[in-house]
């Protein structure tokens, strides 16, 4: 490296976020930036350690430890320090199709495994990342590569989220025609109506999927395989498909009341807002929280983003019911380094609620008994309950109600985002896919064929829901063996 006392030189230091009060009142990206002297002294804080765990990419006690792409971490981070930053572009863009949205999505369990982590701040890999690719859109690096060659060969690709715009990416960089069908109105998938734009501003998902259009890739949207476009159609058309259509059947809660009007699952929340802020309000069709006591279900990243949403929409109060108990401020003795570290943190969304309502607003080891009604249909309070977590006959852990623990919480709008059971299934049952116990696709890991010919399987719709770059991943992945199968051979990495 180019600096070998880096991190005994300088602290951590990320750059700051707008102010919570401030930036509910808009739907703009909340993080700022860290001038170009700052960033590269981060770099510097890359240790040379020799074994760099950031870009292991494995699995540790059932979660990512270190990149799942394996970004070549240390090479960019030496090469921002010296100042080498479209070097440091071509670096990232070795083993990343799209650093603009896992710059700002992703939860970083590079930095869960950075070696300088084990006793000191990690290092900010994942603002250097971001400010790489910010660095070359600004300075007109990013550009428009199509293929020298063309094999004729044509792919369809369905789902155009991080998986599918992955693995199309990558059939393009091949030289095949790829076509990837979407049945929303827009391209992106999780990354353009899951994500909220102060998250993840959509106009970045968009100029990436112009910048593919230039490229040769063909998106077709507002098209759903096997409901306006058959099925054994697809078969008969394409030499090769790749279903990236996510995990997008969520968990539901069946409890007493859940029928009540003003109970949501968070997608239908979260898409509904995205498609009218994008739309410029003119559909006016949206569920809104504004003036309601908002109840949360789920304490996931889509639970945060529901509570952001709803900050912004000016709710009236908010609660987040987390049935799992408060992390630990530091690492427990059996989260060892580099395993992802279960440690407490305040969102950006519960950073807003607390600034507005005075407290982080998730209540821990609770969760809702019953859904009380208004007499007119609508929802207005939830039954809660605290739990604790006792082992049963069996030696798993489940949950038990604390007698006497019983509450009512006024709830006008209740937002369901306790995760997804999988892949919507009528598609690949026109397929004909095999699935495996837990309903997604059954394709074997580096592998990703399923037991069609010439059909492959990645992503959410593969391995159930994950991370987005996971998801990237896995669509990389799907794209090598694709290329395998239609020319015998492949160069993709």
């Amino acid at each position: 490296m180019g600096k070998p006392t880096g991190f005994i030189e300088y602290l951590r230091e990320l750059p700051l976020d707008r102010p919570a009060l401030e930036r509910i009142r808009d739907w703009n990206e909340f993080h700022l930036h860290l001038d170009e002297k700052k960033l590269r002294e981060q770099g510097a804080r890359c240790m040379d350690c020799g074994i760099p765990f950031c870009h292991t990419g494995t699995l540790l006690s059932g979660m990512a430890s270190g990149c799942p792409i394996n970004n070549l971490i240390p090479e960019w981070n030496d090469l921002v320090y010296r100042g080498l930053w479209r070097e440091a572009l071509d670096r990232l863009h070795k083993t990343n199709n799209f650093p603009d949205f896992t710059g700002r999505v992703c939860p970083a369990p590079c930095e869960g495994s950075c070696v300088l982590g084990i006793n000191a701040p990690p290092v900010t890999i994942k603002n250097i990342e971001c400010a790489i690719i910010d660095k070359g859109w600004d300075e007109g690096w990013v550009v428009a590569e199509p293929p020298a060659l063309r094999t004729g060969k044509k792919v369809a690709v369905i789902g155009s989220g991080p998986a599918g715009l992955c693995a199309a990416a990558q059939l393009n960089r091949a030289g095949h025609w790829v076509t990837v069908f979407e049945r929303a109105d827009r391209v992106g998938g999780l990354l353009m109506y899951g994500i909220p734009n102060m998250k993840l501003d959509k106009e970045l998902v968009q100029r990436r999927v112009d910048l593919m259009s230039k490229e040769g890739v063909t998106f077709t949207t507002g098209t759903e395989v096997g409901k306006n476009y058959p099925a054994d159609k697809l078969l008969k058309e394409f030499d090769a498909v790749v279903l990236c259509t996510g995990a997008t059947k969520p968990r539901d809660l069946p409890i007493e009341g859940r029928q009540l009007k003003g109970i949501h699952f968070a997608m239908e929340f979260l898409h509904a807002n995205t498609k009218s802020l994008l739309d410029k309000h003119q559909n006016g069709s949206f569920i809104s929280a504004k003036g309601k006591d908002v109840v949360v279900i789920g304490g996931g990243d889509t639970g945060t983003d529901c509570v952001g949403t709803s900050m912004r929409h000016g709710c009236a109060s908010l609660a987040q019911l987390e049935i799992l108990p408060r992390p630990p401020q530091d690492r427990a003795k059996d989260n060892p380094w580099p395993e992802w570290p279960k440690v407490y943190k305040l969102d950006y969304g519960q950073e807003e609620a607390a600034a507005k309502f005075g407290g982080d607003p998730r209540i821990y080891l609770t969760t809702a008994k019953e859904f009380i009604g208004d007499g007119n249909g609508n929802v207005k309070a939830v039954h809660t309950v605290q739990i604790e977590w006792q082992k049963n006959e069996k030696g798993q852990f489940v949950p038990k109600e604390v007698p006497g623990t019983a509450q009512m919480r006024p709830a006008q709008l209740v937002l369901l985002a306790m995760g997804f059971l999988g892949p919507e299934q009528p598609l690949l049952e026109q397929l004909g896919v095999e699935r495996d116990g837990r309903t997604n696709v059954k394709a074997d890991y580096n592998k990703y064929s399923t037991n069609l010919k010439g059909v492959f399987a990645a992503g959410d719709a593969r391995r159930g829901q994950s991370l987005v770059v996971w998801a990237f991943n896995e669509g990389r992945g799907a794209a090598r063996e694709c290329d395998r199968y239609l020319m015998g051979r492949t160069n993709l990495p």
